[in-house]
């Protein structure tokens, strides 16, 4: 992930499938102001591509979408609009 991204909240969506990992995180984002930066981590493999693609369709940016260990990853969403 890019050294000068800050996280400024952080949601643990491991044991969701989709589509619940991005509904919730869509839902978390919401309350967010534009700019701020969520990372959501998933132990669903599907929602490492589900997720990030959907909220690029929302007008959000995906910032980094990587392995955190051998079962989960992280993803990382800059709000962009409303």
């Amino acid at each position: 992930m890019p050294a000068d991204v800050t996280i400024d909240k952080e949601i643990n969506l491991k044991g969701e499938v989709c589509p619940y990992t991005f509904v919730r995180s869509k839902l978390v984002l919401e309350e967010m102001d534009i700019g701020q930066v969520l990372r959501v981590i998933v132990d669903h493999e599907p929602a490492v591509n589900n997720v990030p693609r959907s909220m690029e369709n929302e007008g959000q940016s995906i910032v980094n979408v990587g392995k955190v260990n051998d079962t989960d990853w992280e993803i990382v969403i800059r709000k962009e609009t409303e």
